[in-house]
């Protein structure tokens, strides 16, 4: 991991150590205000990897000297030789809490499944994805190949919602085979207009790397899903 802060980002982390001050009520009319508020966010998502670690007096203090145009109180050879020592140790712990995560999100994953696929009308491929039949559609099926036309509405396991066409009160359309596996292997168990609700483990949706801030490492998922038509 590198850690990389911009002149006006640390400008920014100056403006807001003043003392005394309720940001929470900053008023945020202007153009200005606007931005300035935007590069606070951007600073904090950069640095919210390090916050366990990160110093924030002598981060304030190298902000000032920094703008004071003052020697450094710390020479540079020995700031790059910390930052290295210091980036190092960030990615240390967030590797530690990805296998973590993964490691909690993979047992949770197995015991939700196998509750699941205990239940009645639950069927348990050979893959291993469970699906539950909601309506029967009489229409054809798709392939690897087809391109269709659904709606959908993706949860984890504890009921979090991550995505879901309906509502973007839109249909989703793409390739069959342009999906996580998961998902490809369940459109093509469904005949036009089907409506089936699906689980699908880790390995057969975003594996251990996990996808964007909602969907963790090894995540076991849950779609329902509407096939409304075969596009192509």
């Amino acid at each position: 991991m590198r850690l990389r802060v911009s002149g006006t980002l640390l400008a920014a982390a100056f403006l807001l150590s003043g003392c005394g001050s309720d940001y929470g009520s900053a008023s945020l009319d202007t153009d200005d205000q606007k931005a300035s508020y935007g590069i606070g966010r951007q600073m904090g998502q950069n640095l919210k990897p390090a916050q366990s670690r990160l110093d924030m007096a002598a981060f304030i203090r190298g902000v000032q000297d920094a703008m004071a145009d003052v020697e450094p109180a710390v020479p540079d050879s020995v700031v790059q030789m910390a930052l290295e020592a210091f980036s190092q140790a960030v990615m240390e712990e967030q590797q530690a809490q990805q296998e973590a995560a993964a490691t909690r999100n993979l047992e949770e994953g197995q015991a939700y499944l196998a509750e699941n696929g205990a239940k009645e009308g639950v069927v348990t491929t050979e893959s291993g994805l469970q699906y539950e039949v909601l309506r029967e559609g009489d229409g054809p099926s798709p392939t690897a190949d087809s391109r269709v036309s659904i709606h959908y509405k993706g949860t984890l396991i504890d009921g979090t919602q991550f995505d879901s066409s309906y509502d973007r009160n839109e249909p989703a359309v793409f390739g069959v085979g342009g999906v996580i596996a998961g998902f490809s292997e369940a459109l093509q168990l469904m005949p036009v207009g089907s409506h089936y609700r699906f689980v699908v483990p880790g390995d057969l949706a975003y594996g251990p790397n996990g996808s964007g801030q909602t969907i963790g490492p090894n995540a076991t998922l849950i779609f329902e899903i509407e096939l409304l038509e075969i596009v192509e």
